[in-house]
């Protein structure tokens, strides 16, 4: 299973980045659990909280109109840690 694909970076996600927060794009089987523990071995950083949901994205073909989904991941740390990877 492919875990977090990768960082999501729009004016919301930098404005998250100064309340110790991040978004990632991941699979869309992953669930909560999974990514904290994911999260907190990779990095060795201590999480607070996960929202997650789903966007549902439209592909058009010539004859008709279909809907996929991708699932985004916001991990709220603790106060006291960072992911080196991103800026603060």
């Amino acid at each position: 299973m492919d875990k977090p694909k990768n960082q999501l970076i729009t004016e919301k996600s930098i404005r998250l980045l100064q309340q110790n927060q991040y978004t990632f794009y991941v699979d869309s089987k992953l669930t909560k659990t999974e990514m904290k523990n994911w999260i907190e071995q990779i990095f060795n950083v201590k999480i607070e909280g996960i929202n997650s949901s789903r966007i549902r994205t439209k592909k058009r073909t010539r004859l008709n109109l279909n809907y996929t989904s991708k699932k985004k991941m916001i991990i709220r740390l603790r106060s006291n840690y960072s992911i080196p990877l991103f800026l603060n």
